[in-house]
């Protein structure tokens, strides 16, 4: 008589059921209460809701933590707080991860960190996207050193998979310490508004302990806080559908990977349609502030423009669209902030988002209307110099389709930054109202005739004059469209039409680059 009988396949089937069932649970009915009564959705609910209905498949689903102190050989969970596999969002293959705070809070261990990596080992290897959601009390202290490399081995895979694959990080919840590196080192950031959400290196209690400062954690690390000042996020959501939604909406201008075109759509919208409201939405007179936003709607297809940290950096706009149903990145100065003077911030918002549309075959369409750098000892200070070096170098470093049209004003180095042909724009076009030079014509009048205007009778009419007539020299596009600098002064109304066509010559594009393990950008 066998002293073991293996038991039935529809006992081991019932047994699998049973364990899934407790797997789903994650850590249990109580916690997943407590996330409820916080607003916020369990890290499955959150997988349903961004994947196409029962297009998700799990990996490592039943994997646990091998650490054994502090009580976690009698704490252990399925899945060791994090939910990670791939599936289709409308139809597309994604990957994903989701941490789990029923589950030891969403805390990194060595396990939980190992399913991550595994998510991007497979993502790379298949060439498609890769998503996070966090929602994480931050490194398992139980497991010492061992969360600790955990987390270094998660930002390698970040390092690793910059610009082959797009990186979209949804903030779902805390993060503190190490925890917030990981989404740093994505390509886009999404985070939510509320008390439950925010991100920082060192929280309000150790903040007050070490330097005595007394701040609450949204203003340290809300949504709002890292929308606006230090530019961490590039979205900021209404809550976690919302932020599901701009997901979804955001993959749809991004290819998989870096050897695949962005994905084409049939909008509808002629390419050849006339830009009937570009010449009310932009003024003649320079000095006078409007918004590009309103022109860049009507130059889209559909006017439908998904803008990139659209509350930072305000006096630069950028953000993805489609022209003739191809997606393009867009950089535009802003003169309602700023007068669109570009300053750190604005150079730096522009030179990452110009880097990755190169990385991912996005042409760029620079819309130039500045009147050079932000002044003064701040910026000086702060680096203007090596910032500003960034948006240079981003743009000399690009090899995708680059077309340029100066709108209004183009000045100083700021005019070099935006795209220039020695810079390695394709195309430049210019508007009837453009004015390119070194500087503005008062700044430029009174250094060119410091002298004579000191020693006139009449230093204002004389100033007046002179300005004048540097107005009708440089502020104006045909003297450089003489020197082959511009290769035409269009009507406002062709801009799209001439851009459609300009990207349909430049499709494509091939450009060699010296071989090199990797250029070293200003940071």
């Amino acid at each position: 008589m066998a002293l073991y009988e293996k038991p039935s396949m529809d006992k081991l089937i019932e047994d699998l059921k049973i364990l899934k069932e407790k797997v789903y649970k994650g850590g249990g009915e109580e916690k997943i209460n407590f996330q409820h009564g916080k607003g916020k959705l369990t890290a499955r609910e959150r997988l349903n809701q961004l994947f196409d209905e029962g297009k998700f498949n799990e990996i490592l689903t039943f994997a646990t933590t091998r650490a054994t102190e502090f009580g976690l050989d009698k704490n252990r969970f399925y899945g060791d707080g994090v939910i990670a596999g791939w599936g289709k969002i409308d139809g597309r293959q994604v990957f994903a991860y989701a941490q789990d705070f029923t589950i030891l809070g969403g805390s990194l261990g060595e396990t939980h960190a190992n399913k991550i990596v595994r998510a991007y080992e497979l993502a790379l290897k298949v060439g498609a996207p890769v998503i996070g959601i966090n929602d994480s009390g931050g490194a398992r202290i139980q497991e010492g050193a061992l969360s600790l490399e955990g987390y270094g081995a998660v930002f390698k895979m970040n390092v690793m998979a910059s610009g082959v694959i797009p990186q979209i990080t949804i903030m779902a919840g805390p993060a503190a310490g190490g925890a917030v590196y990981s989404p740093a080192l994505t390509d886009f950031l999404i985070m939510i508004k509320g008390d439950a959400y925010y991100m920082f290196v060192t929280g309000p209690e150790i903040t007050k302990v070490s330097i005595g400062e007394e701040v609450s954690y949204q203003d340290l690390g809300g949504a709002i806080i890292h929308a606006t000042k230090s530019g961490v996020v590039h979205f900021v959501a209404e809550n976690e559908q919302d932020a599901i939604n701009i997901t979804k909406r955001l993959l749809s201008y991004l290819p998989s990977n870096n050897m695949e075109e962005p994905p084409y759509v049939d909008t509808g919208d002629p390419a050849d349609r006339a830009v009937q409201s570009a010449e009310s939405i932009v003024p003649t007179d320079s000095v006078k502030p409007f918004d590009i936003r309103d022109l860049i709607y009507n130059i889209v297809d559909n006017s439908e423009f998904l803008e990139v940290h659209k509350l930072w950096a305000q006096n630069i706009t950028v953000g993805f669209g489609r022209i003739n149903g191809n997606v393009v990145g867009i950089v535009a100065n802003n003169s309602a902030y700023y007068g669109g003077a570009i300053d750190i911030d604005a150079a730096d918002k522009a030179a990452r988002f110009i880097r990755f549309c190169d990385a991912f075959n996005i042409p760029v369409i620079s819309l130039v209307d500045t009147p050079g750098y932000v002044p003064g000892t701040d910026q000086e200070y702060k680096g203007i110099i090596r910032h500003g070096a960034k948006m240079l170098y981003a743009f000399a470093e690009a090899t995708v389709p680059k077309i340029t049209v100066i709108v209004r004003r183009s000045y100083g180095g700021a005019h070099i930054a935006m795209s220039i042909k020695s810079l390695g724009a394709d195309l430049v076009y210019a508007w009837p109202s453009a004015e390119i030079a070194v500087t503005g014509p008062e700044g430029a009048v009174r250094i060119l005739y410091r002298r004579e205007i000191q020693s006139a009778q009449n230093p204002e009419e004389l100033l007046k004059q002179k300005i004048t007539e540097y107005k009708k020299l440089f502020a104006n596009p045909y003297w450089a469209a003489e020197k082959g600098l511009i290769d035409d002064v269009i009507e406002p109304k062709d801009t799209r039409n001439v851009i459609a066509r300009g990207l349909e010559m430049l499709r494509n594009k091939r450009e060699f680059r010296y071989p090199k393990k990797h250029g070293n950008i200003p940071l």
